[in-house]
């Protein structure tokens, strides 16, 4: 099975596709979709083609992105919102499942701490993604979030399984 995580953002927008074989997990592809500032319009059409491409390129199973959290910039917050609407619309027109995990749902799934730092995420990242590379924080924050959507699935199913037995 494989997951894409995304880390929606306007100007940049992380995405990162892994491979789950039962507890396993293996790195196939990162990056991220970038926008110049400009026409909102434009911009959330360059992401949704971006995303949209990827899609098609790595053929995600399922699709898991990162919630937004209200700051205390108000036109921010409703242009990331607006971005994270690409980083749903996409993956659930291609007919993916799409989970939903708040940043401090991702950080103690990957890290084992809710309040982890940057650094401490992109190390487990590493970690667990033996050999991974990527050239951005929002290409491993993307990462985290396939990787927690993951986990979460592998839980979901030892559940069921539990319950059969």
């Amino acid at each position: 099975m494989r997951v894409l995580g995304i880390d929606p953002g306007l100007r940049n927008m992380g995405w990162g596709v892994i491979s789950v074989d039962g507890s396993r997990l293996r790195h196939v592809a990162n990056g991220v979709i970038q926008t110049e500032a400009g026409d909102l319009g434009v911009r959330l059409l360059q992401l949704y083609r971006g995303l949209t491409a990827v899609i098609a390129a790595h053929a995600p199973d399922a699709a898991a992105v990162e919630q937004t959290f209200v700051n205390k910039d108000a036109v921010g917050t409703l242009k990331l919102g607006q971005a994270r609407g690409i980083a749903l619309l996409a993956p659930a027109e291609a007919g993916l499942a799409i989970g939903e995990y708040a940043p401090n749902a991702v950080k103690k799934t990957v890290v084992g701490v809710g309040h982890a730092g940057k650094e401490q995420v992109q190390h487990m990242v590493k970690v667990q993604l033996p050999g991974v590379t990527f050239d951005s924080a929002d290409a491993a924050d993307a990462l985290a979030i396939a990787i927690c959507h993951a986990r979460h699935l592998q839980g979901r199913t030892l559940r069921i399984v539990e319950r059969l037995a």
